[in-house]
């Protein structure tokens, strides 16, 4: 039997009062792909905006390699903040199986303590095939928890990738989590990632790894100092943790409150969330226009025609696209 979908004001009202069953309905509906519920999930989001700008609010995006410690960290840091005041919302991207399109959804299982905190709610979404890895609507989904009261907002990336950039665009501060060692794991983070860090740290830092940790630390140290000034003018920091043990998060947090005042006192806070936005109307444009592009029944069965002499090196890409362009432009004329 299916259950009948809240209306929009009961949504709304129910998020803004911080019912933890109607913003899972709302996250739910937000992330279907059926067009009745996208009509609505839009609403409740266009009803909720006013709410989400008047309140300050902090979104950080975590990433690391996989089995840096990401989750352990996420939970340590979320215990922590929640001791502080803080209300807490966890939004956990899980890798999709590509043969089964399931997702493990074990964010609640590996962040227990957490997840059993009134003022924490951990949403873990199937990062399907989206760009990077990325859940399509986690940015709605932000609106909606911090409309709902949640005031710091941590995402986990599936891990060190494309991803990064998407969620890069939906945040106000960027984590780079590490492993311990020295010199040679430089080389195994990409650039990219590092410059779009506005802090680092180096976690498992305990026991004999402590001494790994800090040498680790010194070389990010050097790396960081090489890279180019970051427009929002913050100096990115590099520290240690031990997220297992729940050393260093305190100093963890006093780094990114630090940053928070910074880039709030030079305007860059709101800047940068206007500038996002602008950037997720054009990709939500160009995802709409790609979809009802290949929705076209001409189009669809020009493709199968193209796609083999494309392959057999007999029809160019360009023209072929050309073609295909051609054949919408002029149905839509």
């Amino acid at each position: 039997m299916r259950r009948t979908i809240p209306s929009v004001e009961t949504l709304v009202q129910g998020i803004l009062s911080g019912d933890r069953v109607l913003l899972g309905r709302a996250i739910t509906l937000v992330e279907s792909t059926l067009p009745e519920h996208t009509a609505r999930a839009e609403e409740v989001v266009n009803r909720l905006l006013e709410h989400t700008n008047t309140r300050p609010t902090l979104r950080i995006g975590i990433t690391g390699a996989p089995g840096v410690g990401k989750s352990t960290l996420i939970e340590a840091l979320g215990l922590f903040l929640v001791s502080q005041g803080h209300r807490v919302a966890v939004l956990a991207i899980d890798p999709s199986s590509a043969v089964s399109k399931g997702s493990i959804l074990g964010d609640k299982t590996r962040m227990e303590r957490l997840s059993t905190e009134p003022n924490a709610f951990i949403r873990p979404s199937p990062s399907g095939e989206s760009l990077g890895g990325v859940a399509r609507k986690t940015r709605e989904t932000i609106l909606l928890v911090e409309a709902a009261g949640y005031d710091i907002v941590l995402i986990e990336t599936v891990g060190v990738g494309q991803s990064e950039i998407a969620v890069h665009s939906m945040t106000d501060l960027f984590l780079l989590l590490l492993l311990p060692g020295a010199g040679d794991e430089l080389q195994g983070i990409k650039r990219g990632i590092v410059e779009m860090a506005d802090l680092l740290a180096v976690n498992k830092a305990d026991g004999e790894r402590l001494k790994l940790a800090r040498q680790a630390r010194a070389h990010y140290l050097n790396a960081v100092h090489l890279l180019p000034a970051k427009p929002s003018g913050w100096a990115p920091q590099v520290l240690e943790c031990s997220a297992e043990q729940g050393s260093g998060i305190a100093e963890l947090w006093l780094a990114m409150e630090t940053f928070r005042q910074q880039v709030t006192e030079n305007g860059f806070l709101i800047k940068n969330r206007r500038q996002q936005a602008a950037y997720w109307f054009k990709e939500a444009l160009q995802e709409g226009l790609q979809n009802l592009f290949f929705q076209q029944a001409e189009i669809q069965e020009k493709l199968a025609t193209l796609e083999p002499l494309i392959q057999e090196g007999k029809v160019s890409p360009f023209s072929a696209a050309r073609d295909l362009l051609q054949i919408f432009m002029f149905k839509k004329m």
